[in-house]
């Protein structure tokens, strides 16, 4: 169970996730990355983003390419809210594939 303190903060990294990965995308053309969810720890120092990307084919290969620029990515998330937290957690990146799982439960029931 996570608290209002956890929550809060997690819609904040997912916020500035969110745009900073939207600046970093409009580079590569046909490439869409969304952070679904975000949960941190309950001493808030590592969170867990889970990213929906689109085309779902290049997500590992993408998400691999985020993690290695985890530094760099912290580092920016770091300047965009050194005012609301002391602590910058430590960032690790996942993909949500719940969507394709979801289309995949959708065509097994039309059959």
């Amino acid at each position: 169970m996570e608290t209002t303190r956890q929550n809060k903060i997690a819609r904040l990294i997912q916020k500035e996730l969110s745009e900073i990965f939207l600046l970093q995308t409009k580079q590569m053309h046909g490439v869409l990355v969304s952070v679904s969810v975000v949960r941190i720890s309950p001493d808030l120092s590592y969170a867990r983003a889970y990213l929906s990307v689109f085309p779902s084919e290049r997500a590992e290969e993408i998400v691999k390419n985020i993690n290695a620029n985890m530094k760099s990515i912290r580092y920016e998330l770091g300047k965009r809210v050194r005012f609301q937290l002391r602590i910058i957690p430590e960032l690790k990146f996942f993909v949500d594939d719940s969507l394709d799982y979801a289309e995949h439960i959708d065509e097994l029931l039309k059959k």
